[in-house]
């Protein structure tokens, strides 16, 4: 068995994953309690520690997934944009070799979900996918031939800044027009209220009023949608994956935003590259990280 976190800014998610990708038991733990006075990894671990003895599990290794820019050779984080003070430079490696006497590996979230989808979820048995996430920002994963694309120092992958507007929105990454500002949740948020003047909308508004017919939401979610549709298609061209899947809780929206996104997309791509391209939602959810993690653990020591 293996025990699992899925670290994020403000909650880690645990699980016991076996070597199939089932989870047997999961827990969860805030990480900001003392506004992160406390580096969130050592509240991490303080925390699985707890759910270990709950669960009276062994476990033979561990599989972190974490936000932010995660050199998967050495399990450190290099990148956050600042965003987690106390953040940068934990060796989630080590840290978590010392704490339970056991193998570590750590990947990016994102590079995780889009492992796990492949190892149990929506793209199981594929072996040349892209994966985005849309939320608050963009999240991105690429397998290519079977196994997860990392690049020269584990961080690939992180599409949200793929640049889809020379000299566009100002990005928290410090350049202009990333992907991220025209395809994220919070730019869908930010288009609707430009249009409607109201402060208030979130993205559960947004969808409900334009699938009760607001003709000005829904203008604002089919540009929106078109942004997304532009950036998927450039990176079709780019990689030419089998699968893209969609995450987030958007994803959720077949008929507003799925549907027309996969219509836009094929039309976009080239003939070559459309021909065979399935666009579909994720299906791990919450749980794609802890399989991620386990999966990218299990292929970490079967090259040692």
């Amino acid at each position: 068995m293996l025990l699992c976190m899925d670290l994020g800014g403000t909650a880690v998610k645990l699980g016991l994953v076996d070597e199939e990708g089932n989870i047997h038991a999961r827990g969860e733990a805030d990480v900001r309690g003392d506004g992160y006075a406390t580096p969130i990894f050592h509240t991490a671990t303080e925390a699985a520690r707890d759910f270990l003895a709950r669960t009276g599990a062994r476990v033979r290794g561990v599989g972190i997934s974490a936000t932010g820019q995660i050199d998967s050779r050495t399990g450190v984080v290099i990148g956050t944009n600042g965003a987690i003070p106390n953040y940068e430079g934990t060796n989630f490696k080590a840290l978590a070799e010392a704490a339970f006497g056991a193998p570590a590996w750590a990947l990016n979230d994102a590079n995780a979900a889009a492992l796990g989808e492949c190892f149990t979820g929506a793209a199981r048995g594929r072996r040349h996918v892209l994966m985005l996430t849309l939320g608050t920002g963009v999240g991105g994963g690429l397998v290519l031939d079977g196994r997860l694309y990392g690049g020269a120092r584990g961080i690939a992958g992180e599409l949200g800044h793929f640049p889809l507007e020379r000299g566009g929105r100002p990005c928290a990454c410090g350049n202009r027009g990333c992907l991220e500002q025209y395809a994220s949740v919070t730019a869908l948020i930010r288009l609707a209220r430009e249009t409607t003047g109201e402060t208030e909308l979130d993205g559960r508004q947004i969808f409900a009023r334009a699938a009760q017919g607001d003709q000005a939401l829904g203008r604002a979610l089919a540009r929106w949608t078109e942004d997304v549709a532009a950036g998927v298609a450039g990176l079709v061209h780019v990689f030419n994956p089998e699968m893209v899947l969609i995450g987030g809780g958007v994803s959720a929206q077949e008929k507003l935003f799925l549907q027309p996104l996969r219509e836009q997309v094929l039309a976009r791509a080239m003939p070559c590259f459309a021909q065979g391209l399935r666009l579909e939602r994720a299906a791990l959810g919450n749980d794609a990280g802890l399989v991620g993690a386990a999966r990218y653990w299990l292929d970490c020591m079967a090259r040692e």
